[in-house]
């Protein structure tokens, strides 16, 4: 969820892994975020009212600590009752503000959160004045099937055909060295594919070589830095899971370059409905539930995130060390 969503006394709504949320900002300017539902009997408290410390239901008046999500007070309790109102909770998740968004931590069902949540990721930058932009897609499939998208180096020909980036005809083997990284893997710094227009315009710009890094880290981060000289872009796409069959491409972008915020929002609004529409033809063929195949080594990427993804949950099982599907560094091979 976007940052500027979430002003003054406003109660914002989100859904995330199926738990419908409640989105506020208290008096202090801190965030936060609760189940909503009220615990009493489920009416959403996203229909009550929000004061700037407490969130009261609107069905009967229940009141709830907005940045802990205990029960302040129950109107219709009298000095007969003894029940003990501030052992009652709504459902509260950590919740932070990073790069224009808020962050929600999400832990297992039934389970305690814990002490401490890890930090939201914060995008690179490198240098201390900046474009900026977000945007936003969603896809009507498993995040699964969004995330492996995302991460394909072979569709960019078929799916993002046009004069500025790829076409059929650009096609060429091409071959990129990989290494694995805490939680993830990571494309090395490397020269970026020669059938992409706006490399080479950069390239000419600056007269200095273009380098780019891709990283992938669990559970859904793609990042993407690109650097010619003093000039930067860096980018970071999130897959946000919504429902079982529906997945957001949060995506945003800061550079340095010569280059107007409208104008790169055209051409990346056109990128995400490109893999916006293919994800929805997509999604017709999965209804029936086919056989999937991943070869190699263009389908390599999906293979490890399902390595990683498999390795995670058996370490939380077992508390034993993550085991990593990628042993060292590897060169893969593909066309496109």
């Amino acid at each position: 969820m976007r940052s500027r969503e979430v002003t003054g006394n406003r109660l914002a709504t989100a859904m995330l892994l199926e738990v419908p949320l409640v989105v506020g900002r208290a008096a202090d300017g801190k965030v936060f975020a609760m189940r909503d539902s009220c615990p009493h009997r489920g009416i959403p408290l996203s229909y009550g009212r929000f004061d700037g410390q407490t969130v009261e239901c609107s069905y009967h008046g229940w009141k709830f600590e907005a940045c802990t999500g205990r029960c302040v007070e129950i109107p219709s309790l009298t000095s007969q009752d003894k029940l003990k109102v501030e052992r009652i909770f709504a459902g509260r998740y950590p919740s932070e503000e990073r790069d224009g968004y808020i962050w929600v931590y999400m832990n297992s069902a039934g389970s305690r959160s814990p002490d401490s949540v890890p930090a939201a990721p914060k995008l690179t930058v490198s240098s201390d004045r900046y474009r900026i932009t977000h945007l936003a897609c969603e896809l009507p499939s498993h995040v699964d099937q969004g995330i492996i998208g995302l991460m394909d180096p072979a569709h960019g020909p078929f799916v993002h055909q046009s004069w500025y980036w790829r076409s059929r005809h650009s096609i060429h083997e091409k071959q990129k060295r990989f290494e694995p990284i805490a939680n993830g893997f990571r494309m090395s710094p490397h020269t970026p594919s020669s059938n992409s227009a706006p490399y080479r315009m950069l390239q000419k710009y600056t007269g200095e070589p273009v380098t780019t890094t891709i990283d992938f880290v669990l559970p859904n981060i793609r990042t993407e830095e690109i650097r010619s000289g003093k000039l930067w872009f860096s980018s970071r796409a999130t897959v946000t899971p919504v429902k079982r069959d529906l997945c957001r491409i949060d995506f945003v972008a800061a550079w340095n370059l010569l280059l107007p915020v409208s104008i790169f929002r055209i051409f990346a609004q056109k990128f995400l409905r490109q893999d916006q529409e293919t994800m929805i033809l997509q999604a017709e063929g999965l209804k029936h539930n086919p056989r999937l195949m991943l070869i190699d080594d263009a389908d390599r990427p999906a293979k490890w995130y399902f390595g990683l993804k498999a390795g995670l949950l058996e370490s939380r099982r077992t508390g034993a060390a993550m085991v990593h599907p990628m042993s060292g560094p590897v060169t893969l091979h593909w066309r496109s």
